[in-house]
């Protein structure tokens, strides 16, 4: 069997795996959803240039998703899978390593695509969200959701080799997603933010992410003239995203590890 092929028949074994554990399937599908339904539930307010905050949350709530399915819970399901022995006995085998990281990938595309899904359907039919009009907002809404999940996949490999245990894992991984999607404009109004705290949040992905996603859910509205940037930066948003994805590619070809660090 072709490499593609070994690692087609990983993804369907990931996502075997990934269905299997309730805990993920609620957390990393439903969270972005369940956040909606409280926040969309709580803030009924128009925003600046007469955009409803359901509609502007779902834009960041969809980046911040994104990166939930890839960076998150790639770095977390990484270190248990190496604290447990996975790893290492998969590394025994005669399936490619990188077969094993496409089962990853594709792992992630599909729960990707699954969330956004539930969470544009919920937004629609519960909070009156607008979806895009145009192909070239959805086409934009695939190459962020596509470049963004490359990115945070590959970011999330080189990350998992950071926490010192399976114990660690959740506490080392999860407070930097929490105060990036702060810092980001997903939670609180981006025009809200000081400038030195957009400032951080430029050189991570996220920010772009949310920008991105805010460029296509908000173009038709008035939210741009709101927009501390004075511009969508598209092509910004594209170029940062192929910077990360290349750099967590190199970070994770350095520090992924297929041995617990015990192990030396």
């Amino acid at each position: 069997m072709s490499t593609l092929a070994v690692g087609a028949a990983r993804t369907r074994v990931e996502l075997l795996q990934f269905f299997r554990e309730r805990d993920a399937v609620i957390f990393n599908l439903l969270f972005p959803v369940i956040l909606l339904v409280i926040f969309g539930s709580v803030f009924d307010a128009e925003l600046p240039g007469g955009v409803p905050f359901t509609q502007y949350f779902v834009a960041g709530i969809a980046a911040a998703g994104v990166l939930l399915t890839s960076f998150q819970a790639m770095a977390i399901e990484l270190c248990i899978e190496r604290d447990n022995g996975t790893l290492k006995r998969l590394r025994t085998t005669p399936m490619p390593p990188v077969a094993f990281f496409l089962g990853k990938i594709g792992q992630v595309l599909a729960t990707t695509a699954l969330q956004l899904v539930l969470l544009l359907t919920v937004a629609v039919l519960f909070f009156d969200v607008t979806l895009p009009s145009g192909a070239d907002l959805w086409a934009r809404f695939a190459w962020i959701v596509v470049l963004g999940t490359a990115a945070g996949t590959v970011l999330g490999i080189a990350f998992s080799s950071v926490p010192p245990n399976a114990r660690s894992a959740s506490a080392v991984v999860t407070p930097p997603m929490i105060v990036l999607q702060f810092i980001s404009g997903v939670y609180f109004v981006v025009s809200d933010l000081p400038d030195w705290m957009l400032d951080v949040a430029s050189l991570f992905p996220l920010k772009w992410m949310a920008q991105g996603m805010r460029s296509v859910f908000l173009d038709d509205t008035g939210w741009l003239q709101v927009e501390p940037s004075g511009s969508w930066q598209t092509t910004e948003t594209a170029v940062v995203l192929v910077v990360w994805l290349v750099a967590g590619l190199v970070l994770a070809r350095l520090t992924f590890r297929w041995l617990p660090r015990r192990h030396g």
